[in-house]
């Protein structure tokens, strides 16, 4: 008899399972979107529009014996899903895989993919105007959309805001050295240490001129501290903030939700208490950066450990964090840094050998394979 498995959510970490689990369970793959989005490539896609449709892949291949229901999880409880329809899903194993939210353009904020791709050519409209930018958040995507925007329009001024007082902490000095010096050859300025005394009277992407103060005073980059001073830019954008997307859990099985809305695991990638019950990606509680590549990982162990327990075997593949964090952080097509755990400690990567791995193409020919669309 086969078993049922309901994936909700089809990011990096649901389609890679529901794509694993296909041949031997029936596999049901709950996603509201259209297509998968490729959001390592959304910021590229902002600055390169001839490119941007490169991001989206149709889910009507990826799975050749399961099926794609499109519509919202709106409870999810021991025995299946609910659809923001009424419609029910009943499930023997379910993977919990709906990730979390961002501020666009490093997500879209739309379910369908011709309204994303379209904002995503206005946005660069109004963008290829400016000449002046404002990024509020230094974390990898405010530095990313900052080395894609240096890339293609050099000569724009770029700045970028941020109230921690170094860039990536917690990775090695040396990495973090040649990111400060990529930035500052770009000509990318950084002011740490800084906060906005307002937000910008005009709403993130948009293009308005305006002038911002800002509290706190230094400079990096190899720029000293200095007093606090105004900014002024044609266009901002917001490159912070965080939400998990596990509110569907929230009456049926508060239990496993930490306060920040976060699924706890086992090492096994249960939902605490429940050896049915999958979490992966962004939703989990691990010890770890919310990464693309992470969730990948994880993925591989869930489906694993399902595809175990349908054989009617135990399931022991477990997942443990990298005490080293990881990075790929591209600053265009040629440019970036990166760090990789080795059983030595981290390992520094080059700017070269970033682009050759992920910053040439921000692996779109691997999702391509996926979704069968290459």
């Amino acid at each position: 008899m086969r078993r049922t498995v309901a994936v909700i959510g089809g990011g990096y970490g649901g389609a890679a399972v529901a794509k694993a689990l296909d041949e031997e369970a029936d596999v049901v793959l709950v996603e509201p979107k259209d297509a998968f989005v490729h959001v390592a490539g959304s910021l590229r896609a902002l600055v390169r529009p001839d490119w941007a449709h490169h991001i989206f892949f149709p889910y009507d291949k990826l799975l050749r014996r399961g099926r794609v229901i499109r519509e919202r999880a709106v409870s999810v409880d021991p025995g299946g899903v609910t659809l923001a329809s009424g419609a029910r899903v009943d499930a023997d194993y379910l993977v919990l895989a709906t990730g979390s939210d961002y501020p666009y353009p490093a997500r879209t904020d739309t379910d369908v993919s011709g309204e994303a791709l379209a904002r995503v050519h206005a946005t660069h409209r109004e963008l290829a105007d400016a000449k002046r930018v404002l990024i509020v958040g230094a974390g990898p995507v405010g530095l990313e959309l900052s080395g894609e925007i240096k890339a293609v329009w050099p000569d724009t001024r770029v700045t970028v805001v941020d109230p921690a007082g170094q860039l990536m902490p917690g990775f090695d000095p040396a990495m973090r050295e040649e990111l400060t010096a990529q930035l500052r050859e770009l000509g990318v300025e950084l002011r740490l240490s800084t906060r906005l005394a307002e937000e910008p009277p005009t709403g993130p992407g948009r293009a308005k001129t305006f002038t911002v103060g800002t509290a706190g005073g230094e400079r990096g980059a190899g720029h000293r501290a200095g007093r606090s001073e105004d900014i002024t830019a044609d266009i901002w954008f917001r490159c912070y903030g965080v939400s998990v997307n596990s509110g569907y859990l929230a009456d049926s099985m508060p239990s496993v939700r930490t306060p920040q809305g976060l699924v706890r695991v086992t090492e096994r990638l249960n939902a605490v208490g429940y050896g049915h019950i999958y979490a992966l990606g962004d939703l989990t509680d691990l010890d770890e950066a919310k990464m693309a590549g992470h969730a990948m990982k994880h993925a591989d162990v869930v489906a694993r450990n399902i595809l175990a327990q349908v054989r009617g075997e135990e399931p022991v593949a477990v997942y443990r964090p990298s005490p080293v964090p990881s990075v790929l952080l591209p600053l265009g097509p040629e440019g970036g840094v990166g760090q990789v755990p080795t059983p030595d400690g981290p390992s520094v990567l080059s700017a070269e050998a970033v682009a050759a791995y992920k910053g040439a193409d921000l692996f779109t020919g691997r999702f391509a394979e996926l979704f069968g669309t290459g």
